[in-house]
């Protein structure tokens, strides 16, 4: 089984140039957003640019399996409702379906924030969010769940919230986690070696399961254990460091998962850098 690694890819230009940018850094797997990430307003995809997409992707070598799209970043599925909500709504909606036309396999969400209102509302409307995005889009992609770094009202910051939101949504084979290591590490659960990965991943097991885990992102973090700090770091350079990240990476349950990097981009590394020292680490 070949290994599946790779980073978040600009489609500046237009999305079928994500292949392009994937390839030139040595990606066997890589994410994108479908559309600017700071904005409402979509930019329909271009049938041509489509069509160039698909064909790049065959031509690459790279699985479709190992494509994922990210939710841009100004949706809350999980606050209050409003207007924000209903933007939100539709922009999960919309996702769905441009990930059905691009044929990726894979949409992965932030949970969002409850507002203040508890985390009964925010699960509840997050549940909500996904099933009526779900019968408007028509559309195939798997959802997968991204775990919080345990901010301030935010929802996933723990396995437990994973698996109660899992539970309340019917459709297993259309959703899906995907654990970012950062994340994990700020919200409390320990990585920084192998007896802490052991017992980080054998919770998420007993709690979430294994078997729904289909995506990691793979970032150091720039915030100490438990700080609630969503703050990624390169490779081996943060808090979690090397070790811990060598060990989660070849751990048994997380070898022949697709990962993304989320690295930073400044003058300490680039990307090639942190793809070498991953592929380093992967015995």
């Amino acid at each position: 089984m070949g290994i599946k690694v790779g980073f978040h890819v600009s489609i500046a230009g237009g999305i079928s140039n994500s292949v392009d940018n994937a390839k030139k850094i040595g990606c066997t797997a890589f994410q994108i957003f479908s559309r600017n990430p700071n904005g409402w307003v979509a930019k329909h995809l271009a049938p041509d640019d489509v069509h160039l997409f698909k064909s790049k992707l065959v031509a690459s070598g790279i699985e479709k399996n190992s494509v994922i799209v990210h939710m841009p970043y100004l949706s809350n599925p999980s606050g209050p409702d409003g207007e924000l909500y209903k933007k939100s709504v539709e922009m999960l909606t919309e996702e769905m379906r441009r990930c059905s036309t691009l044929g990726i396999p894979y949409l992965v969400i932030h949970l969002g924030s409850h507002m203040g209102k508890g985390q009964a509302s925010g699960i509840d409307q997050l549940v909500k969010a996904i099933e009526n995005a779900k019968t408007k889009s028509e559309g195939s992609p798997v959802v997968l769940l991204e775990n919080s770094a345990g901010q301030k009202n935010s929802i996933g910051g723990n396995f437990e919230e994973l698996r109660m939101i899992l539970d309340r949504l019917d459709k297993p084979k259309e959703l899906g986690v995907c654990v970012d290591t950062c994340h994990l590490f700020a919200s409390g659960y320990d990585l920084r070696t192998k007896a802490d990965v052991d017992k980080t991943l054998e919770t998420f097991d007993n709690t979430v399961g294994l078997k729904e885990l289909k995506f990691v992102h793979l970032n150091d973090s720039k915030r100490p254990l438990g700080s609630k700090g969503d703050r990624h770091e390169h490779i081996g350079l943060g808090y979690i460091g090397k070790e811990g990240l060598a060990a989660f990476l070849n751990h048994r349950a997380i070898r022949g998962l697709p990962v993304i990097m989320e690295t930073p981009i400044d003058e300490k590394r680039g990307k090639e850098q942190n793809l070498k020292v991953v592929l380093d680490i992967m015995q």
